[in-house]
């Protein structure tokens, strides 16, 4: 079993940068894909970025750009770099670890919110 945190969230003006930081703990595991998903309330969560094992990224439409994906191994860590940050970004962030066995974890988001 994976245990995901995220943190890095904030308050930001528009045209600003955040960080986001996912640190993975727990048992050996095998990684097929991990990414940062985002939902705002009463809507459904979306994919925002990902990177498979063999470091294909993959990037939603609003994100290309605009956002960095990365990943440390050695750190069982990944990052999400936000730049011009516009308010329609607002959302709980969440990072996810889809794991070989089909496992998907997910933490407990973080929230992000753009506005001046």
């Amino acid at each position: 079993q994976v245990q995901l945190v995220e943190s890095g969230g904030g308050v930001v003006q528009p045209g600003g940068s955040l960080r986001l930081s996912c640190a993975a703990s727990g048992s050996r595991f095998s990684i097929n894909s991990v990414g940062w998903y985002r939902q705002v309330q009463g809507k459904q969560r979306e994919l925002v970025a990902s990177i498979s094992i063999g470091g294909r990224t993959n990037y939603a439409d609003s994100a290309k750009g605009r956002f960095t994906i990365s990943r440390d191994s050695a750190k069982n860590a990944l990052y999400l770099q936000m730049n011009f940050l516009k308010p329609e970004d607002t959302a709980v962030y969440y990072c996810n670890f889809l794991l070989r066995s089909g496992q998907a974890s997910w933490g407990q988001g973080t929230q992000v919110t753009v506005s001046s």
